[in-house]
């Protein structure tokens, strides 16, 4: 059976796209979409992605949201600090032995995001 190989991309609706490109680039170094062949995308580091569907009343994220970014973060306390001094709020979810460390916040037009810190193999 041919299987994917991870996500190519994630595509969503917003009310100012080039804003929210930015704050994603400026805040947690997202590069932006290329507009020219001399450009690259954000190139991912290789490591666990997880694809969990919720359940519908799940109270993990926002009701009002269909989905939840996680992004996968070498050193969680240096991103939260970073974002911290950047002026975005953010809440330490706590920890998951096995798993890792986990913390929320939300961009500017209110996607819940999930940084997770995974357990060193």
């Amino acid at each position: 059976m041919e299987r994917v190989q991870g996500f190519g991309g994630f595509f969503f609706r917003s009310k100012d796209p080039a804003a929210l490109s930015a704050w994603y680039r400026d805040r947690l170094g997202i590069d932006l979409v290329p507009t020219a062949a001399d450009q690259t995308p954000w190139m991912a580091e290789g490591g666990a992605t997880v694809f969990a569907p919720f359940a519908a009343d799940t109270d993990y994220f926002a009701a009002d949201k269909s989905f939840m970014l996680n992004f996968r973060v070498s050193n969680l306390d240096a991103m939260v600090a970073q974002l911290e001094d950047a002026g975005v709020s953010v809440k330490m979810v706590g920890d998951m032995p096995g798993i890792g460390r986990f913390a929320h916040l939300s961009d500017p037009e209110g996607t819940p995001i999930e940084l997770w810190e995974p357990e060193p193999v």
